[in-house]
């Protein structure tokens, strides 16, 4: 007889068995059938992108602004 005893025992047996059978069944019935995936996923939108902002300002942009803002600058 184990320590734990009979009715324990029998549990943790029961216990593992569905922590192992859960994700095998969930395996085959996704993985060997992709419309219930597609079906079970297509319900919800993961990823949602913000609106297109204004792009920044090119390199060559930047250091014109810099420029007039120097002039600007040592003109008054």
């Amino acid at each position: 007889m184990s320590s734990l005893g009979t009715s324990k025992g029998i549990l943790e047996i029961a216990k593992f068995g569905v922590y192992v059978t859960v994700p095998i069944i969930l395996m085959y019935t996704f993985a060997n059938n992709p419309s219930n995936l597609r079906k079970f996923m297509g319900h919800r939108s993961y990823i949602e992108y913000p609106p297109e902002a204004e792009k920044p300002p090119s390199p060559e942009e930047l250091r014109e602004m810099a420029r007039e803002m120097a002039r600007k600058r040592n003109s008054s």
